[in-house]
């Protein structure tokens, strides 16, 4: 059975921590793969400021271009919003019976996972790995059957911190990939 991490997220827009997390998880794990699901909108987060979501999913895509292990999932595109992660993972199971899904989050998501829409049905059925967040205690989960804290390395990047470099016109080089620079300029997005 396939074990698939899926890694939720806005990526407006995608950088290198992302990526750096995503392949940390496929490669030095026991994932088998990861997706990249991109979130049209998060319950938590404020809409507003939030890219266009085709040009996000396209953006993740041109990232993850030349990545054996990483594919990218508009799963959530087509069901209701906002989307809550314990309904997507209902639906993906239903659609790849023979995958293993497995949950990937930072430890500040999981900091603040009792918040979340029955995140003790998520916590029975699934596996979380979790990638480490300065700042975030998780020691209460430490111990937890369903939660695997890894040793993902950690980036210092934000997507708020790339909008705002952007706006402020400087470059970002190796903070996000070329191709997705490329594609923002194009757009001129977040400008």
């Amino acid at each position: 059975m396939a074990k698939t991490g899926l890694f939720f997220g806005s990526f407006n827009p995608i950088h290198t921590g992302h990526l750096i997390i995503a392949s940390y998880m496929a490669n030095f794990t026991d994932l088998d793969e990861v997706w990249l699901v991109v979130s049209p909108q998060n319950p938590l987060k404020n809409k507003k400021g939030l890219g266009n979501m085709y040009d996000r999913l396209e953006m993740a895509r041109l990232a993850t271009d030349t990545a054996e292990k990483i594919k990218v999932s508009d799963i959530e595109f087509n069901l209701p919003q906002p989307s809550y992660t314990v309904d997507t993972l209902a639906y993906l199971h239903e659609k790849h019976p023979a995958k293993e899904f497995v949950l990937i989050m930072g430890a500040d998501n999981l900091a603040s996972l009792k918040k979340w829409k029955n995140y003790e049905v998520l916590l029975q059925n699934y596996h979380i790995y979790v990638y480490p967040r300065p700042g975030s205690d998780v020691t209460e989960w430490t111990d937890h059957p369903s939660i695997t804290l890894t040793e993902t390395p950690q980036m210092e990047i934000s997507s708020t911190f790339i909008r705002q470099a952007l706006k402020d016109n400087k470059n970002i080089q190796f903070l996000v990939p070329e191709n997705v620079i490329a594609f923002m300029d194009s757009k001129n997005m977040y400008r």
